[in-house]
């Protein structure tokens, strides 16, 4: 990623660092933060790919991309799926002729429930996607990663992994668990020129919690977290 005279609020091409001539994966790029990052990526002049369990969703997303001369693809993927993961990253394999330099881990779902009315497939639909989703495609996506030269991993965590929130026991435990496996991947593939980070952000009003940004209550006791006063 090259270097530039980049001024904060200038949404030029010209004199901002630049993305061009690099490839990026991102999971669940079709709402909330993620297709916030895909759309972000592309104007910075990476090449996309992006991932959704809805297709009529992908294919409404890619005609706007489309429209808009962003350099995005897109597949259908449901990443708690080891198979679909596989298929996945061999079409970005395809896509990107075998290199690729960034990956982001942005696909997740929670279950609002206290911890005694969680059902094993609860529990298991929560930790595949979260956790299971990342560490495969971060292990399939090694060679891909390596292949660039500079390969990059962006984990999208939570806040959730560092501070407990009501009824969302398991989608915490999961990005604790994400939080040290980005510790870990940083740790180990350093050697391969392979950065490995996370964001953690708080609530964002994404459709992930629509229902609970609805609750005024919840709204103002949530707020008061945040030094802003409000989600993000």
């Amino acid at each position: 990623m090259e270097g530039g005279d980049y001024k904060c609020g200038d949404n030029q091409a010209v004199g901002r660092w630049t993305l061009v001539g690099t490839t990026a994966l991102v999971t669940g790029g079709t709402k909330g933060i993620g297709r916030a990052i895909v759309e972000e990526l592309a104007r910075f002049g990476a090449a996309v790919h992006t991932c959704s369990r809805n297709e009529a969703e992908l294919n409404e997303c890619l005609l706007q991309w489309r429209a808009l001369n962003l350099k995005i693809t897109g597949s259908v993927c449901d990443v708690s799926s080891d198979v679909e993961r596989e298929k996945l990253m061999q079409t970005v394999n395809s896509v990107f002729h075998g290199k690729l330099h960034i990956l982001v881990n942005n696909a997740g779902t929670v279950i609002w429930k206290p911890v005694v009315e969680h059902t094993p497939e609860d529990y298991r639909r929560i930790v595949s996607t979260n956790l299971d989703s990342a560490f495969h495609l971060s292990q399939l996506a090694h060679p891909l990663l390596k292949a660039s030269g500079r390969g990059c991993i962006v984990n999208i965590s939570s806040v959730a992994g560092f501070v407990a929130f009501d009824s969302a026991s398991v989608y915490s435990a999961t990005k604790g668990a994400l939080n040290q496996l980005t510790r870990s991947l940083a740790c180990e593939w350093a050697k391969d020129n392979i950065r490995a980070n996370c964001v953690a952000p708080a609530y964002i009003r994404t459709p992930l919690i629509q229902p609970l940004s609805e609750d005024e209550e919840f709204v103002a006791r949530e707020g008061h977290r945040v030094p802003l006063g409000r989600l993000g």
